[in-house]
């Protein structure tokens, strides 16, 4: 077998499709792979698929998987059939998508790389254009996402990441069920939900079906919820329940701290959990609750809290949140009584809970996963490709490539 011959099987191309030449070129590192099909050769009509004569060609390149360590390129000469039903049409290549300068091959190693690796950094290892690659990302994201089957999806989760410094924010929603990303889009208001309702609907999915939702206290998610998913029941995780009681206890820690310099670089030793702390930090904690300070009253207020989530049935944690907030009210420490007061506005969906078990954990570990991915490629041009980010680290999208 000839060396044409074994790059013809090697890269599947079928009649009328062959290799009739390779030109290496050592100098420049390059594999050139001439493909070509026979005079007289004819071609399915793209719109009908009868056999159709070539009108004319335009010869065209593309760049394929590394041979070794040699960039290759495939070229080949792309005829227009004549149809007598469609006139002139272009003929599709089996090799690549059309407009791409990447064979599908290449881009299926691409998209691989980009799940794992920076855009930036794949850019300069393969040596093309990032913006080229963004193109690329931009396609598939979009086309996978244009398959996707929301119909099944019950149980949903919605929080915001950071875009970029300052009050950029992105919201993203979770299918809490198969724990995939469904949607992301810019901002953090009421209108994010409505977007993503209309999102689902276009995807088969149903707001009527959505019966449980998963969320923070922001006044825009919550309102935007009940509004476009009349059905949900809206869960308020353990995370973010536990999240505002570890801001009150900064809060008054930082007050306090103006008056009291022994408090000063205190801040980790009351926010991480006992079992987190160094012993350097158990030592200092130890120290600190043995004074007479607000900080150490508004941690015991914290640590206490804690043992809602350890209640053995709905009906004692309703009495337990409620003893809780009765108890905070009369201590008269201004950030933990905004947060009794926040919990007893919000009770049916902090109880909710119990019956739901859902948390936000998943999306605030996905929140991590983007913004490491963020800081590792120093951040996004635009909003656009963070989204886009998102949806590879945590879409499960089929971007339907080819894998041999």
């Amino acid at each position: 077998m000839d060396a044409n011959a074994l790059f013809t099987m090697a890269l599947g191309l079928t009649s009328p499709w062959e290799v009739k030449d390779l030109v290496f070129t050592a100098e420049s590192r390059r594999l050139d792979i001439r493909i070509d099909f026979p005079r007289g050769a004819s071609f399915p009509c793209p719109e009908c698929g009868e056999s159709s004569k070539v009108h004319d060609t335009e010869e065209k390149s593309w760049r394929h998987l590394d041979f070794f360590q040699h960039s290759a390129y495939l070229t080949a000469r792309v005829p227009r059939c004549r149809c007598d039903q469609h006139g002139v049409k272009q003929v599709q290549v089996p090799w690549a998508r059309p407009g791409s300068g990447f064979t599908l091959l290449f881009e299926a190693l691409l998209m691989a790389l980009m799940r794992e690796m920076p855009v930036n950094a794949v850019a300069r290892l393969v040596g093309e254009h990032d913006t080229r690659l963004w193109r690329l990302v931009d396609h598939h994201v979009e086309e996978a996402r244009q398959r996707l089957d929301m119909s099944q999806v019950k149980a949903v989760a919605v929080d915001e990441t950071a875009a970029r410094r300052g009050q950029d924010y992105v919201s993203l929603f979770m299918d809490l069920d198969r724990r995939r990303l469904l949607f992301g889009t810019e901002g953090n208001d009421q209108s994010t939900v409505e977007a993503f309702r209309k999102d689902l609907e276009a995807h088969g999915g149903s707001a009527e079906r959505i019966t449980e939702a998963c969320c923070d206290m922001s006044q825009a998610f919550i309102l935007g919820l009940r509004t476009q998913f009349p059905n949900a029941h809206l869960t308020f995780d353990r995370f973010h329940v536990m999240q505002l009681a570890n801001k009150a206890v900064d809060d008054v820690r930082r007050v306090e701290a103006r008056d009291r310099p022994e408090l000063k670089r205190s801040r980790y030793v009351w926010l991480k959990n006992r079992s987190n702390l160094s012993f350097r930090q158990r030592e200092r904690l130890q120290e600190l609750q043995s004074m007479n300070l607000q900080t150490a009253e508004a941690y015991r207020m914290r640590l206490t809290l804690q043992d809602f989530y350890e209640q053995a049935n709905p009906k004692a944690a309703a009495e337990f949140l409620a003893d809780w907030c009765e108890m905070v009210l009369e201590a008269g420490l201004e950030p933990m009584k905004k947060v009794a007061r926040t919990l007893m506005e919000h009770a049916d969906g902090v109880l909710h809970w119990f019956w739901s078990g859902f948390s936000n954990g998943l999306l605030e570990g996905i929140n991590s996963l983007i913004q490491a991915a963020k800081a590792k490629a120093r951040g996004y041009r635009t909003t656009r490709n963070l989204l886009n980010i998102a949806y590879l680290i945590a879409g499960k999208l089929d971007f339907a490539l080819p894998v041999r």
